[in-house]
């Protein structure tokens, strides 16, 4: 017994569009929209880009056949990958979903954090407080200056177009 990898059935392969079936695609399964635009599109392409006369008329012929050869190639590709995925064991296939599977959540920051270069500080640690008062590169992290008054940064002044 042959065992098939073909991702379509044999009683709609020729529901198929003629593309597909001319190309031989067994695992990526286009459209009939998608087969329109890599042949009949190229095509076009392919005429406009000669009518511009960047491209020889030859394009007209090279430019369809470079776009099936892609064609196939990404169904050869999702061949190798599909009968490779198909040897994993089920205990890895299971291990790897549970390592994708994405968390949903809240992680828990305090309110008071500080970014500084190297360390991340709490606004109230006295290390940060202590360590270079006069450095300018500490005084987002510092709550309050020496007074113990938080300081006030003045607003940037606000330009209204049409007043």
């Amino acid at each position: 017994m042959t065992r098939t990898w073909s991702t379509v059935p044999a009683d709609e392969e020729r529901y198929r569009p003629l593309y597909a079936r001319v190309l031989g695609l067994r695992f990526v399964n286009p459209g009939g929209v998608l087969c329109f635009l890599f042949f009949e599109g190229a095509v076009a392409l392919a005429v406009l880009l000669a009518l511009a006369e960047l491209v020889t008329w030859w394009a007209v012929l090279v430019l369809p056949a470079a776009v099936a050869v892609m064609v196939k190639l990404n169904d050869m590709v999702a061949e190798v990958v599909i009968r490779s995925a198909a040897q994993v064991p089920e205990q890895e296939r299971d291990r790897f979903r549970r390592q994708m599977e994405p968390v949903i959540g809240r992680a828990s920051v305090p309110s008071m954090a500080r970014a500084l270069p190297g360390r991340v500080a709490l606004a109230g640690d006295p290390t940060v407080l202590a360590a270079r008062p006069a450095d300018p590169t500490l005084r987002a992290a510092r709550p309050a200056d020496s007074t113990g008054e938080a300081e006030r940064w003045p607003d940037p002044p606000r330009h209204d177009p049409y007043h």
